[in-house]
């Protein structure tokens, strides 16, 4: 039963807690409104209605607590405070006016619902009585245990939920409101059993820390006197792996801060544990910086003579390659020559050093390179490879290949970060730790086919390894070292300048490696692919003899490319055949270019140019392709129907605008090109490259595409000794192009006698093997009409 009737009560807002009946609690009167209130609750027999302010606006919850003040006094502070202690909930009714400026309010007692299952409700009491004397044995609480333990009435014990510190204010005002007893115990009992559960893993995680403390504090105890029992025994300590990478430190050429870096990472592993992953990371980390060749180089013979020799000796004809590398040596002979001269102190700007750095007693060195990255650039089978092997030689210096083919991850140039699992020094460090030494040769195969995608752009990160300036300080992320590139001979090999990203290709000194003529594959496969074949196949020398007629017919007829990859594999093919001859009894087979047809079978198609010029409307043109350069045929063809152009062949975009600009320009110089009045009218004109199924593109089909169209409108056919190439303009200018020397040497190998290139493109004849010059006859042509003198036939008369 309440003690209380419905009447008039000072109300107190609680800001920030609540007070439930039970609890007693201190109260600091620190506002006004509360120092009236307990002013005022002398009138009302020192009671005073408790209330829970709800937020930051001026609503209250709608129970709250009666209390009685016990005592009045001071905070140390000098904050007037009163003892307060609740008695009952009320439920709060509507203000009332009262003297003084205290807030007063009706109240009416809360009567509390009969229980409905008293068995459920003490079995709850129990259950609740457990958890929270479980909760104080976590806490080491175990004297609080007796403000509830002789606590009966369920209700009351819930209400002590109000003393509970982490309980939040939303769930005290929860419990205030809740005027069932046996809901309150329930929701008591579930908060709880939450908070149990959180002291429990909190206890269970500070078990396992403390346990495995104990465990890593023993081991190194353990590993102490283990290390000390060795010493005194006299055996190799523990610490022997960390004194050798000491000893190894002290040997190691290398800068103060380099060292400094090293010297941190050996008294990081000194204070980790072996059972640490840390500890292993670390360890991999020094062996990889130790296997680095700090200081180690190749001493360069500076011989440019032999270098030459051995050039000559590896490579037929790429006599522009050879000078650059002769050049090359060449100046770094000079210079060191001029600096062993000087004394150390004499440096160019490229070499500059501060003045208050004391020399170091070491041979005088060139410096920084002279910054040459060649860049060889040919269709596949020119020997782009095979020369950088052989500039090692040429050089004295050791001979590393990295493959760019296909590359994606920026991290495969410049490595990973050590903060991820597995992470690897990028290939540039591993290409020096392979060579050994820091001043290699560096093959960087396929750069024209770098990738880039979401995990960085390798061409980026190619640019700090490329550059002369940059590269004496290049930083792997995985080493996070400044390692010296400076001595380093990169070159690289591409197929197709065009696809070499700018920036790099900005960087690079390109060498075209355009191709071999017919004599000069004979003579490869004569010094180079022949022997190597023979002893593929178990060949002696002697016993098989292939006369250097077999080889050119075998160049002639059974391969087209530029390059000599496919005539290598043809010898293979014919010495395998060969070789098992010479296993079933025959002492010697000598193959002659008669006898290739039963070898090889059928040797490719002739000269197909005369048979496909024979009619009007087909003209020869000339390409570079992936595999050099090539001869291409355009034919053209018109039938009855609406005006327009129909192009076929698979052509890009720009072979498409070719041959829009070529039906434009025949079609507003009909009369000058000699085609009969309404030549065009009502026709639809076809033009196609064959070989439909393999892309084509490039600037340099106009002319080709002009003089089919002119053929075929005319009634000409186009000569069959001849091959054209070039770009043209609606004027009929014609436009210079690239690739000269490769379309020209296709032209040869087909058999065509007469080229006609742009006037402009005269001076790139110079590149054509002076062979080649000496059986062709070039003609250059400024305008469209001058190919059309050259490239048509007259019409024959005669009935």
């Amino acid at each position: 039963m309440s003690s209380i009737a419905t009447s008039a009560l000072p109300l107190l807002p609680l800001e920030a807690g609540v007070v439930l009946p039970g609890m007693t609690i201190t109260i600091a009167l620190e506002t006004p409104e509360a120092r009236e209130a307990v002013s005022a609750a002398s009138g009302a027999g020192d009671r005073l209605v408790l209330v829970p302010r709800l937020g930051s606006d001026p609503r209250f919850a709608s129970i709250g607590t009666v209390a009685t003040i016990d005592r009045r006094g001071s905070l140390p502070g000098g904050t007037p405070a009163v003892v307060v202690s609740g008695t009952e909930r009320v439920s709060l009714g509507a203000a009332v006016s009262a003297a003084g400026n205290a807030l007063w309010v009706n109240v009416e007692p809360v009567h509390e619902p009969a229980v409905a299952d008293e068995d459920q409700l003490r079995e709850s009491s129990r259950e609740l009585t457990a958890v929270l004397e479980a909760i104080a044995e976590h806490r080491g609480l175990g004297r609080v245990r007796e403000a509830w333990i002789n606590i009966e009435d369920p209700g009351r014990l819930a209400d002590l939920a109000g003393y509970w510190p982490e309980l939040s204010l939303e769930r005290k005002v929860e419990l205030l409101e809740t005027v069932d007893p046996a809901r309150r115990v329930q929701l008591v009992l579930g908060w709880a059993r939450e908070a149990l559960a959180e002291l429990e893993l909190k206890d269970r995680i500070r078990t396992d820390v403390a346990e495995g403390m104990e465990r890593t504090q023993r081991e190194y105890l353990l590993r102490q006197q283990l290390a000390a029992i060795r010493k005194e025994l006299g055996e190799a300590g523990g610490d022997a792996d960390d004194d050798d990478y000491r000893s190894r430190l002290e040997a190691l050429d290398i800068d103060a801060a380099t060292r400094t870096a090293i010297q941190r990472e050996l008294d990081k592993l000194e204070r980790t544990s072996e059972q640490s992953p840390e500890h292993g990371w670390i360890r991999t980390w020094l062996d990889t910086v130790f296997e680095l060749p700090w200081g180690e180089r190749s001493i360069d013979p500076m011989d440019v003579v032999a270098a030459r020799a051995v050039l000559d000796a590896d490579h037929t004809g790429l006599d522009d390659v050879k000078e650059r590398i002769v050049e090359h040596l060449a100046v770094r002979k000079l210079r060191a020559e001029r600096l062993a001269a000087a004394g150390p102190a004499a440096t160019d700007g490229t070499d500059t050093a501060p003045t208050e750095t004391a020399p170091t007693e070491t041979a005088p060195t060139t410096g920084r390179g002279d910054g040459m990255i060649l860049a060889l650039v040919g269709p596949p089978g020119v020997g782009k490879t095979s020369l950088g092997e052989s500039i090692a030689r040429a050089t004295g210096r050791k001979f590393v290949r990295v493959a760019l083919g296909g590359v994606r991850d920026e991290a495969e140039i410049r490595g990973h970060r050590r903060t991820y699992v597995g992470a690897l020094p990028g290939r540039i460090v591993r290409a020096v730790k392979d060579a050994g030494t820091m001043n290699p040769v560096v093959l960087l195969d396929e750069i024209d086919k770098l990738g880039a995608d979401w995990r960085g752009d390798p061409s980026s990160a190619l640019l700090e390894v490329l550059d002369p300036a940059q590269n004496h300080t290049f930083r792997d992320h995985y080493l996070d070292l400044d390692l010296d590139l400076s001595d380093v001979l990169f070159l690289a090999t591409a197929n197709f300048a065009e696809q070499i990203p700018g920036p790099l290709f900005d960087r690079m000194e390109v060498v075209h490696l355009d191709g071999y003529t017919d004599a000069e594959k004979v003579d490869i496969a004569r010094r180079h692919l022949l022997g190597r074949q023979l002893r593929r196949a178990g060949l002696l020398d002697g016993e098989v003899e292939v006369t250097d007629a077999a080889l050119l017919e075998i160049v002639n007829g059974y391969t087209r490319e530029a390059g000599v990859r496919s005539l290598e594999r043809q010898l293979g093919r014919l010495l395998r055949k060969a070789a098992a001859r010479i296993a079933a009894g025959e002492s010697q087979v000598v193959v002659d270019a008669g006898d290739l047809r039963g070898w090889l079978g059928r040797p490719h198609p002739g000269n197909e140019v005369a048979e496909r010029t024979s009619t009007p409307g087909v003209a020869t043109g000339l390409a570079v392709t992936g595999i050099g350069g090539d001869v291409l045929f355009v034919e053209a063809s018109a039938a009855e129907g609406e005006s327009g152009l129909v192009i076929t062949g698979q052509l890009g975009e720009v072979m498409q605008e070719s041959a829009q600009i070529a039906l434009s320009y025949v079609r507003a110089h009909a009369a000058e090109l000699g085609l009969p009045p309404g030549a065009l009218d009502n026709r639809r004109l076809h033009i196609h490259v064959p070989a439909g199924a393999v892309p084509k593109d490039g600037p340099s089909a106009g002319v080709t595409m002009t003089t089919a169209i002119v053929s075929l409108l005319t009634g000409r056919p186009v000569r069959s000794d001849l091959g054209m190439t070039g770009e043209i303009t609606l004027q009929g200018k014609v436009l210079p192009i690239g690739g000269v020397k490769q379309k020209v040497l296709a032209a040869h190998r087909a058999g065509l006698t007469e080229v006609v290139l742009p006037s402009r493109n005269g001076d790139d004849l110079e590149d054509v093997p002076e062979s080649v010059r000496e059986e062709m006859t070039f003609h250059l042509a400024s305008n469209i009409g001058e190919v059309l003198d050259r490239a048509l036939e007259e019409i024959s008369l005669a009935a």
